[in-house]
């Protein structure tokens, strides 16, 4: 909730031409909608270059940004949108779908809690999500990963609370079935949000 408030804040300054609240929301989403575009692109370059543009793209409209009632959801749907036009051009293919990428999830293990996970663990539940179906694999991702609320993730994937709910209970049955049966009450992924 705090995160929200803060990007709001931005979101009023950036609306009044505010370059340094424009640069503080740059820093405080660009780790997420980067691992989110990298995802997608496979290729850290393009990822940066993506999000680079979602940004510009949030600049060249400031003087409407108040009109957009979620920024973060909104910046999300941007960059995705920029990614599949990355493989669209490179495909020379008019229209793709998440669903006929190869997404890579790309999970990070760097909280204090994670530390005394073996590699070997981490090992197997990379391997358990790389297996996951690309919608459920990405679902997976912003859900646990980037700490999106089910219905900013619906909003950002173009689908119902509903199917992000049931794709995310696949994917962490799919994770917890990949664990030897000592760690599956390490790696409890409890929902921190509720489905709103």
């Amino acid at each position: 909730m705090q995160q929200e408030n803060h990007i709001k804040d931005l979101q009023l300054r950036i609306a009044l031409e505010d370059m340094k609240a424009y640069n503080a929301l740059y820093l405080l989403l660009f780790d997420g909608l980067h691992r989110f575009a990298y995802s997608i692109v496979k290729s850290s370059e393009v990822a940066e270059e993506v999000v680079s543009d979602a940004f510009i793209k949030l600049w060249q409209v400031r003087h409407t940004i108040n009109n957009i009632d979620n920024l973060k959801v909104y910046l999300y749907v941007i960059t995705k949108n920029f990614a599949l036009n990355y493989h669209a051009q490179k495909r020379k293919v008019h229209m793709v779908q998440l669903d006929d990428l190869e997404v890579t999830a790309v999970m990070e293990f760097n909280s204090p809690e994670n530390v005394y996970i073996s590699n070997e663990i981490i090992g197997k539940i990379q391997t358990a999500i790389r297996q996951l179906p690309p919608q459920c694999r990405i679902i997976f991702q912003l859900v646990k990963e980037d700490g999106l609320r089910y219905k900013e993730v619906a909003a950002i994937l173009g689908l119902s609370v509903l199917t992000v709910r049931n794709q995310l209970a696949i994917a962490i049955r799919k994770v917890m079935e990949a664990l030897p049966p000592q760690y599956k009450t390490l790696f409890q992924f409890q929902n921190r949000f509720s489905p709103s």
